[in-house]
């Protein structure tokens, strides 16, 4: 290993705002506005405000599989954030969510709106609110509750730890990229062995703790994430990879992807979802416009 390096902390913690690598420009140590921003509002009974991350693609997939399942007053607009332009930071968008943080929901479907902040919050408040995609059996929905807070306790690691180190940190230290690397193939490790005893992470049936899991560790199997499929050897997994491919070929998975998407193929993004024709209707030229 490495030398580590001769870095002593200081008694008091200032902020350095040349330190943070690839996301210095947004990164700070206070909450609260930068600046007065409303948020726009549509014609649906959900405002959705996020980007096309991991933690986006949980709640456009749930929307998604809302609306295939017959549930139409879960129509909803999902509105960009820049958060590369500090986006989060506007007035409007921290009153939905004070912690600046993508997604962000506004649901108008009652005589009060409600804010919803936190993507396990919105799969639950969702899942409740329809009546789908949560068991209604104690122990099934106990189940399904673990496994999704699983994934809000676990996910960080993977990305503020592997994925930071690994591929935004300004340095490469190994000590990090070693310790979060261990932490993700452990975590891959628990997913691969539940998966080979339960076709889906609640049981038989498909639910909130798979649509809030997929887009990360999915992801992560599929080589989507980091450029680090070959480094974590995620092939190796073959109970993820299953998993993983039978809900990336669902067709509201499909779609809830590439809503509030700003990477890769430009026909592989939707910037904006404010009607089901928006997916019909994307080319490239109207990916641009929409830019």
């Amino acid at each position: 290993m490495s030398s580590p390096t001769d870095y002593v902390p200081p008694k008091v913690w200032t902020w350095n705002k040349a330190n943070g690598g690839r996301f210095a420009n947004i990164n700070r140590p206070v909450a609260g506005p930068t600046h007065d921003k409303e948020l726009p509002v549509g014609r649906h009974p959900f405002q959705l405000y996020s980007l096309g991350t991991p933690n986006g693609q949980k709640v456009t997939i749930m929307f998604e599989e809302l609306l295939a399942a017959g549930h139409a007053g879960a129509e909803y607009d999902a509105w960009l954030i820049r958060i590369g332009e500090g986006d989060q930071f506007g007035s409007g968008f921290v009153s939905v969510n004070p912690n600046s943080k993508i997604p962000a929901l506004l649901d108008r479907s009652g005589p009060t709106p409600i804010r919803v902040f936190e993507s396990g919050a919105m799969l639950l408040h969702l899942a409740e609110k329809f009546g789908a995609f949560v068991p209604k059996d104690a122990a099934t929905r106990a189940e399904c509750l673990s496994w999704l807070f699983w994934q809000m306790g676990s996910a960080p690691y993977l990305g503020g730890g592997f994925g930071h180190f690994y591929a935004y940190a300004p340095s490469k230290i190994e000590y990090a990229i070693d310790r979060f690397a261990m932490e993700t193939k452990r975590q891959l490790d628990v997913l691969d062995r539940r998966l080979a005893e339960s076709k889906y992470l609640a049981g038989a049936d498909y639910t909130i703790a798979d649509i809030a899991v997929w887009p990360w560790y999915g992801g992560l199997a599929k080589g989507l994430l980091y450029g680090a499929g070959e480094f974590l050897s995620v092939q190796d997994y073959k109970n993820v990879q299953r998993w993983a491919d039978e809900i990336g070929a669902r067709p509201a998975v499909k779609r809830g992807r590439i809503v509030n998407r700003m990477q890769g193929d430009p026909k592989s993004q939707l910037r904006e979802r404010h009607d089901a024709s928006d997916f019909e209707l994307r080319t490239e030229d109207k990916v641009a416009a929409k830019g």
